[in-house]
């Protein structure tokens, strides 16, 4: 009820403004309530009622506790959501072009191999070798938010490589869960599925814009996948690429979806999951935990492994000329981003509940996450925040020195 105030409250206050624009500015503020909902979570698990708390998240609806229906079935819509920004990019944004998209691309492929390699390192062979696709994620929300702590500072460039970065990381991270994270396979259930996807994409080719048959033809899709055994979010980026983009303009189908799903998914959707997930207790036990080797994996992964493929895979990639280095920007800006993208958050404890059925496991990767996203985004914002400064001060020192070479060239000129 307390999020669900927040959001109409700050949908009301909220002026209207370019896709964009919004999109970064709701991911912006959302940062900051995740935060809010994460400390909030932890308080209240540790407190006189927590037990209580406890509870809440297992309550029985409809067969199922509301857990469950919060990440398989409200999450879905954040992965919709994701569909749509990258359709949009693909269509008409910074993957639109070949060699400017190849940049964020191997630099999020990079940012997915490099801590899944250093977590199989120290965990292959084991019965935690299952998270490796935990440290591969990006958190849009948390990055984009610690990036608009530095304000006017921050080129454009750099906030739509990181968008662009995150989105893709999103959509790697969703392959993985598609792929690594399907125990058992119904192919009747998952071949509806399909079929229901293909009438929905012929729908598509048939130039039906009305939003309604996309959005009950998805809700049916999803119910199917979720029996399929692939895990039910992957639907939402399906419905996504599914429904027309057209031209890209207000009047398009996706554009619509895309505008009214921003704020109900940052100020409502990613904060209760974040208050079901991080409900942790915080005792001697699980804090032990931290230096077994799914912990120690996931922390390495996030904070050194997350920057160092980002940085490696796109400097090797523009070396050997496959793309540019986007305008603006200095390799010094990609490292600040690779470092923001260690925060992995919703992303990872997403996939950490796929990968470990042991609950101590479970907790001990949520406390590694968390820790390891605030370490990440700390190094990263001090980082930007004294690069940024070095080349604020230096355009304004070439300023000067060309407004101060102009005076004494004036007496010359008359």
């Amino acid at each position: 009820m307390v999020c669900l105030l927040i959001f109409i409250t700050l949908v009301a206050i909220m002026k209207r403004t370019r896709l964009f624009r919004e999109f970064f500015k709701s991911e912006k503020a959302g940062g900051f309530l995740l935060i809010f909902a994460t400390l909030l979570s932890l308080v209240l698990a540790n407190s006189v009622a927590g037990s209580t708390y406890l509870k809440i998240w297992n309550v029985n609806l409809g067969g199922h506790p509301l857990l469950h229906w919060i990440n398989d079935g409200m999450m879905t819509i954040f992965f919709l959501l994701i569909g749509l920004e990258l359709e949009r990019e693909i269509y008409t944004g910074e993957l639109s072009d070949l060699r400017k998209a190849s940049f964020p691309v191997f630099a999020a492929l990079g940012g997915m191999l490099i801590p899944a390699g250093i977590y199989l390192m120290l965990n292959f062979g084991t019965n935690t070798s299952s998270g490796a696709g935990i440290p591969m994620a990006t958190d849009i929300a948390f990055a984009i938010g610690i990036l608009s702590l530095l304000g006017s500072r921050v080129p454009a460039s750099l906030k739509i490589f990181l968008t662009a970065l995150a989105v893709i990381d999103d959509l790697g991270a969703i392959l993985v869960i598609a792929v690594f994270y399907t125990a058992t396979l119904s192919s009747i259930d998952f071949f509806i599925a399909l079929g229901i996807f293909g009438v929905l994409l012929l729908l598509n080719k048939l130039k039906v814009h009305n939003l309604i048959p996309y959005l009950a033809g998805g809700f049916v899709m999803w119910y199917f996948m979720l029996h399929s055994g692939v895990h039910a979010t992957i639907t939402g980026v399906l419905l996504a690429f599914a429904i027309p983009f057209g031209s890209g303009d207000k009047k398009s189908p996706s554009y619509i979806l895309q505008h009214f799903l921003h704020k109900p998914v940052a100020f409502l959707i990613l904060p209760i999951f974040a208050l079901a997930n991080t409900c942790l207790l915080l005792n001697g036990n699980l804090m032990d935990g931290m230096t077994q080797p799914h912990s120690l994996g996931i922390i390495l992964g996030l904070v050194l492994g997350k920057p160092l493929g980002i940085g490696l895979f796109s400097f090797v990639a523009v070396g050997l000329g496959w793309s540019v280095l986007p305008k603006g920007l200095k390799w010094k800006n990609i490292l600040g981003a690779g470092l923001l993208g260690g925060i992995g958050f919703t992303m990872s404890i997403f996939i950490t509940l796929l990968a470990f059925d042991k609950v101590v496991f479970i907790q001990q990767a949520k406390i590694a996450i968390l820790s390891a996203s605030a370490v990440a985004g700390l190094i990263g914002f001090i980082w930007l925040k004294i690069t940024l400064k070095s080349d604020k001060t230096n355009r304004r020192s070439a300023i000067r020195i060309k407004d101060s070479a102009i005076k004494e060239m004036e007496p010359l000129i008359d």
